[in-house]
């Protein structure tokens, strides 16, 4: 089964009614939930979506309940998430510093990370242009909604 890894943004726009590519990322999130693949996201990926539902301006403003209840019946009820070891954490400062990479590129380095280790077939993201650079030297697929 084809596995896709989808980033934070994906997710955020499929549990947002007024972000602009919700109808798009809503469609791959019920293509998930149908199990037409297998969805996949990073641990760090599910803080980061709390952190944004919640602190974000969003109108209607969405509740540490409301997020709760998103992550848990659209993450962690159908996707597999994936866990790096301390030895990864070092192994991205490794990379993003062989690389001359520096500041938030390395948050999308963790889930670049996570792609590798659980041999993923795709990430899905609404930008791309970190993901590009971090993937530039493997082959990996990254596409856009």
């Amino acid at each position: 089964m084809l596995k896709i890894l989808f980033d934070s943004s994906v997710l955020i726009a499929a549990f947002v009614e007024s972000h602009p590519k919700h109808k798009s990322a809503l469609s791959f999130l019920m293509k998930a939930k149908n199990k037409e693949f297998e969805l996949l996201v990073s641990s760090h990926t599910i803080l980061e979506i709390y952190s944004v539902l919640t602190s974000a301006p969003f109108k209607p403003k969405i509740t540490p309940i409301i997020a709760k209840q998103l992550i848990e019946n659209n993450i962690k009820n159908i996707a597999k998430t994936i866990y790096l070891t301390d030895e990864d954490y070092f192994e991205i400062v490794e990379k993003m510093s062989n690389s001359n990479f520096s500041g938030g590129i390395v948050y999308d380095a963790i889930i670049v990370e996570c792609a590798l280790k659980a041999k993923i077939d795709e990430i899905l993201t609404l930008n791309s242009k970190d993901f590009l650079r971090l993937t530039n030297e493997i082959s990996m697929k990254v596409s856009t909604l």
